[in-house]
């Protein structure tokens, strides 16, 4: 099969781990990387033995067909409507912009030309989450109640190099942690009908414990402790937690609820994990999981999915519709606490289709 040309805009913290990755499917032409910073694009190619380029000569390269955008939150649409513009594809890291009405423009602007966007995550591809998908497709769960989604850290500044892009506009625990838990919670229950939720921001300043900017103070522009209810159009209630607040907890990240038994699903961040299940009247039990992509870090599955598309005309599972119904429910959040009042989602999308459907002996294909 023609391999497919990838042009990478953004040379950033997340990037080695695409390019990582990236080498594992043979779909993938990588056509060179990019970057504003002409010196991270130069650092990040030698490293990865790619070509370096630059952003106009990517766009205007033919062999090129996707712009993998990794490039920061606030940039995501600026950079996605170059690249429709340029008559690329667009695929990119989460989220899909940072308010929905600027998402709305990326897939109104793709739609009039003809083409393809995606956006991370595609973590709901890895071999846990499918797992866990095939259990609740198999009606081990019985009719869907509900769940929780919980994900509640001190704040990146602990860990990251220039985290301070996290608590700026576009960014906070729901824009940048949201989009695992709540597009993973889509994949099992299918879209959301209605969100309530509150919201707060307890500290204006936070102090970097990183290296190399320790001690540096970073403003904080955006809630850091987000909770509410999601309810889905197939009448399931999660509540949902995201937040850069709290000091520890010893909840799951996601468990499911249904009348016949309670799933325990992975980290929605990464694509492994452990699968329990625990049937009624029964104790929870670890499951096999027999999906593939279940044994590393596989963050490019959803472009290589999307590459693969291409060629064999289908749907690419880490879609625009998909991507923008998520931007709209987080952004609910924020609407509900607020307005103080429950926030109806305009957009719904179809559960992505299950990865089995496109594997040939364990590897992506048609």
């Amino acid at each position: 099969m023609e391999k497919v040309g990838i042009g990478i805009i953004g040379c950033g913290n997340i990037s080695g781990a695409y390019l990582k990755a990236m080498a594992g499917f043979d779909i993938l032409d990588i056509r060179g990387v990019a970057d504003l910073n002409q010196a991270a694009a130069e650092a990040k190619a030698a490293e990865f033995n790619v070509p370096v380029s630059t952003i106009d000569a990517l766009l205007a390269d033919p062999k090129v067909e996707i712009i993998l955008n990794l490039t920061i939150p606030r940039a995501h649409v600026a950079v996605g409507l170059r690249a429709l513009e340029a008559g690329k594809h667009t695929y990119s890291e989460k989220p899909l912009g940072i308010t929905f009405a600027e998402g709305k423009t990326l897939a109104d602007a793709a739609a009039r030309a003809g083409l393809r966007i995606g956006a991370a995550p595609d973590t709901f591809l890895g071999g846990g989450h499918q797992t866990a998908r095939a259990l609740v497709d198999s009606g081990a769960l019985g009719l869907a109640v509900g769940g929780t989604a919980s994900f509640m850290r001190p704040g990146h500044e602990s860990w990251h190099p220039n985290p301070d892009f996290y608590y700026d506009i576009g960014g906070g625990p729901m824009l940048d942690m949201g989009p695992y838990y709540i597009t993973d919670l889509v994949n099992l229950f299918g879209p959301v009908k209605k969100v309530a939720g509150f919201a707060t921001m307890l500290r204006r300043e936070r102090e970097i414990t990183s290296e190399p900017r320790r001690g540096d103070m970073i403003s904080v522009k955006v809630p850091t402790h987000i909770a509410g209810t999601l309810i889905f159009e197939n009448g399931a209630v999660v509540q949902v937690t995201m937040s850069f607040d709290v000091a520890g907890h010893k909840h799951l990240p996601i468990e499911i609820y249904g009348t016949e038994g309670t799933l325990l699903v992975p980290d929605p961040n990464f694509f492994a994990g452990p699968v329990s299940l625990l049937k009624k009247g029964g104790d929870f039990e670890d499951q096999p999981v027999d999906q593939p992509y279940a044994d590393g870090n596989y963050r490019s599955i959803g472009l290589a999915d999307m590459a693969y598309a291409i060629r064999n005309d289908r749907p690419h599972r880490a879609n625009g519709d998909l991507a923008l119904h998520v931007l709209e429910v987080m952004e609910a959040f924020t609407t509900a606490a607020e307005t103080e009042k429950t926030v109806g989602i305009t957009t719904t999308v179809a559960r992505p289709a299950p990865l089995s459907d496109s594997l040939i002996d364990g590897a992506l294909g048609k």
